[in-house]
């Protein structure tokens, strides 16, 4: 059992989830390619239109991520100014002692 202070990976829960969505796209992709009977024409056509839905959907996960980032950092400086509004009175009732 180890002991001691926690220490969080450098890496954002975001970052892992998107390159965990580009290697399913990639896989996807390749599962395509091996299996589809369809011309050449055709299948690039469908691999465009599938790539393009799949930028599209990392654009909309990551603007969502970047709403919720702001959101949370919204309320926790919401949160630090009504604790500091909280606490000028006791700091300056100490500083007058």
């Amino acid at each position: 059992m180890r002991l001691g202070t926690y220490e969080s990976s450098d890496k954002s829960t975001a970052g892992i989830a998107i390159t965990f969505l580009l290697i399913g796209v990639g896989a996807g992709a390749l599962a395509a390619l091996l299996l589809a009977p369809q011309s050449g024409k055709q299948l690039r056509r469908d691999l465009r239109r599938k790539y393009e839905g799949a930028r599209d959907a990392v654009e909309d996960f990551t603007d969502e991520a970047k709403e919720k980032v702001e959101d949370a950092m919204g309320r926790g400086a919401d949160w630090v100014e009504t604790a500091r509004e909280k606490v000028e009175p006791l700091r300056s009732a100490l500083r007058r002692r």
